[in-house]
This record gives C-alpha cells, sequence and structure tokens, in this order.
C-alpha cells in the first residue's frame, strides 16, 4: 500500500525583487550601484534585514505592501547576477512574471524611471545574465535613468564612476521613486504603477524640488547619500574586483561593468 505523498509546503514567496550592483565598498555609491540603494531602502521602510544568503547575494525575506516577497542583491559582480537570481528563483518557485529586476540605465535621462513587463536586455550586462541563466526574458523591470555628459564616451569608466554634484538630488529622487514603484507594482499591479511613474521627466523634476528641503546628508551609502563627488575617470586598478595584474583587472571590469 503507497503512502499519500504529502503536498510540497507553499512557497514562502510571492514575488522576488532583484536590485543589480556590484558588491564592495568601491563600487557602493557608483551609478551601476543605484538599483542596491532601491532594494536597501525598501528593506529599511520595511523593516526587513538583508543577510548573506546561499545563493550568492544578500535576501531578506518579509513582508512588502502586505505580500510576502524576497529581496535579492546578487553579489557575484554585475555580468553574472543571473547566477544568483535564477537559483533563488527555482528555489521559492517564483515565476518570471513575479520577479521584479531592478537596473541602472545609461540611456534613460538621469532620474527618469521605466517600467516595463518585458523585452530584450538592452545592452546591460546584469539584465543579460538573468535572461541567460533564468532561460526567459519574460520578466519586468524597472529601469532607472542614469544617463548625463561622458557616459557615451567611456560607459564602464562613466557607470564606475560616482554622480557629480549636480545629480545627487534627482538620484535621490529616482531612488525613492523606484522604491515607491516597487510597493505599487506589488499592490496593484505593473499598469498602474507604469502609469504612475513611467512619468515624464518634467514632473520627475517638479516632484524633486517638493523634496528638495528633505534631503538627507549624504555618505558613502549610494545614491540614497552619494556624496557630492566628481566622476572618477578610474583606471583599470579602480574597476578590478580585487587588484592584481593586468589579466585580473580586465576581469574584473567585464564583471563589474557593461
Amino acid at each position: 500500500m503507497f503512502r499519500k505523498r504529502r503536498p510540497e509546503p507553499a512557497s514562502p514567496m510571492q514575488a522576488l525583487i532583484v536590485g543589480l550592483g556590484n558588491p564592495g565598498r568601491q563600487y557602493a555609491a557608483t551609478r551601476h550601484n543605484v538599483s542596491y540603494r532601491v532594494v536597501e531602502l525598501v528593506a529599511e521602510k520595511w523593516g526587513l534585514r538583508l543577510r548573506r544568503s546561499r545563493f550568492r547575494g544578500r535576501l531578506a525575506l518579509g513582508q512588502v505592501a502586505g505580500v510576502r516577497v524576497g529581496l535579492l542583491q546578487p553579489t557575484t559582480f554585475m555580468n553574472n547576477s543571473g547566477q544568483s537570481v535564477a537559483p533563488a528563483a527555482r528555489y521559492y518557485r517564483v515565476a518570471p512574471e513575479r520577479i521584479l529586476v531592478i537596473s541602472d540605465d545609461v540611456h534613460l535621462e538621469l532620474g527618469r524611471l521605466r517600467l516595463r513587463r518585458g523585452g530584450s536586455a538592452g545592452g546591460h550586462g546584469g539584465l543579460a545574465s538573468v535572461i541567460r541563466e533564468l532561460g526567459s526574458s519574460d520578466f519586468p523591470r524597472l529601469r532607472v535613468g542614469v544617463a548625463g555628459p561622458g557616459a557615451e564616451v567611456d560607459r564602464i569608466a562613466y557607470v564606475l564612476g560616482r554622480f557629480r554634484a549636480e545629480e545627487v538630488a534627482p538620484a535621490v529622487l529616482a531612488v525613492r521613486r523606484a522604491a515607491e514603484a516597487v510597493e505599487v507594482w506589488l499592490g496593484e499591479g505593473l499598469e498602474a504603477a507604469a502609469n504612475r511613474f513611467n512619468a515624464p521627466l518634467e514632473l520627475t523634476q517638479q516632484q524633486g524640488q517638493q523634496h528638495g528641503a528633505q534631503r538627507q546628508s549624504v555618505d558613502d551609502k549610494g545614491p540614497e547619500g552619494t556624496g557630492a563627488q566628481p566622476v572618477q575617470q578610474e583606471g583599470d586598478s579602480g574597476r578590478s574586483t580585487q587588484g592584481g595584474g593586468g589579466n585580473a583587472q580586465r576581469e574584473g571590469e567585464d564583471e563589474a561593468g557593461r
């Protein structure tokens, strides 16, 4: 007589929110890590703590906007992000349409947000890795614009550089609005969030003036406190993972950049 098979336990995760970026203090305040800060802000607001996990990333589990979620920061370096996202999604049985991936976008004006249901990687190495490892591009993504002067001259140096003094305010606002967009996506769905946050930049700037008096003191934590520092046109040693010789430097640049 066969024993009745017990049903698998329900997944503790109804959605997975992923912020792409690079680990390490040398990358913390860079444009490429703006998405890390969005996830951190969501975690702070809802009292969740990001911890090291088995998925090669920092993970927090809990409730956001009434939904059981996972907040994930891959620590694989940008261009290998899928090696963290895909195992987490499989373990918690989260379908692609319930995985929201947040990334910086060097083609999108600074401060602008763009939420879409799916699409290509658009030249972003982190998104390309997630698509490759998931075997699907049918996951929503929230892009945070970081475009500005110098972006097309040396793209890797640009995204691995810090925000200029005049860029700090729109970057701070973009992080706050992106965190709000995550909540609306969870509570009301993609269409409602896109209608509200894919707004023309003029509206974003008006909101920025309203928030101007509430700006926080800057620190080294990222766009919520980037520090009003000029863009650093970093050499190879600044873009490597842990320093080392020429091959290691180029490898680090490839992994951390686009």
